[in-house]
């Protein structure tokens, strides 16, 4: 039997109304502000799409865009500005920035109570101690989607594969939040030996490494739980001609073949990344209110 679709886009709506009471209780609309110092077109793209869900729930988007060619200490002295800006609640940088710039220490410079998304040290370091009020926004999302599925994870082999300091790590912190009903996570990487080995035994299977297929439905354990977090463009042909597919990081029609839920790419934690944005900028908004 084919596994059942965890689609993302009731769980962002759920989201979204909580976003909105938030903001009803607030005497102004939240503000985010977006830092752009790119030509890139799919960056220009992806902040049409979060000023469009900001405006679904009431919250302000102004988009600054810098030069392409700005250095890292420009782009810091312009956050900083941000930072003082009492209008502004919620911040983030967009990617790619430019050559040479470090993206990681750029973000450091953003107030840790206008991080929109949640990738502060600061905010980070939280979720070792459970709160989650500025959780990453992906991490948030396989969490919800996990939520949403009713999923018992108490002492369930739960496979990571991905440790970035965005998605990866952060996801298996929040897995680990129940001192007594934790799962029994493990995490796999680029210098795993024997991916297959892990995955093919989780009940509970997460995949954020950024590579198309790189989990085969022969990977996957019969009636396992799968969020597929990557995005991949990938060029396939069809009908003759060569288009650009939307894929994850599992081969889909393989492995929902064996598993019990999985998330489609796309429309599975996509949308409820985007809504963890909404949130985690309504909740910067209150901790500075």
């Amino acid at each position: 039997m084919s596994a059942e679709l965890l689609k993302g886009e009731p769980v962002a709506e759920r989201m979204k109304d909580e976003v909105k009471s938030q903001i009803d209780a607030l005497s102004s609309p939240p503000h985010l502000a977006a830092v752009l110092a790119s030509d890139n077109p799919g960056a220009k793209y992806y902040a049409k799409s979060q000023e469009k869900a900001c405006a679904e729930v009431g919250i302000e988007y102004e988009l600054h865009e810098l030069d392409s060619d700005a250095s890292e200490e420009e782009i810091e002295g312009y956050i900083q500005d941000l930072n003082a800006d009492s209008d502004v609640n919620g911040i983030i940088l967009l990617m790619p920035v430019p050559d040479g710039v470090n993206a990681r220490k750029v973000q450091q410079t953003i107030d840790p109570t206008k991080d929109a998304e949640g990738v502060h040290p600061t905010n980070i370091g939280k979720l070792f101690y459970g709160d989650f009020s500025l959780a990453p926004c992906t991490p948030r999302a396989v969490i919800e989607l996990l939520d949403e599925a009713d999923v018992d994870l108490g002492g369930k082999e739960t496979v990571v594969v991905g440790h970035s300091e965005i998605v990866g790590k952060p996801t298996m912190t929040m897995l680990l939040k129940s001192e007594m009903n934790s799962p029994t996570v493990t995490c796999c990487h680029i210098a795993t030996k024997d991916l297959a080995f892990h995955t093919s035994r989780a009940e509970v299977l997460i995949v954020a490494a950024g590579k198309a297929g790189l989990v085969g439905g022969d990977m996957v354990k019969d009636g396992a739980v799968v969020i597929d977090v990557g995005i991949n463009r990938v060029k396939v042909e069809e009908d003759g001609e060569s288009k650009t597919k939307v894929v994850g990081d599992v081969d889909t029609d393989a492995a929902k073949e064996k598993a019990f839920i999985i998330t489609p790419v796309p429309g599975g934690v996509g949308p409820v990344t985007t809504a963890g944005l909404l949130l985690n900028t309504a909740r910067c908004a209150r901790m500075q209110s």
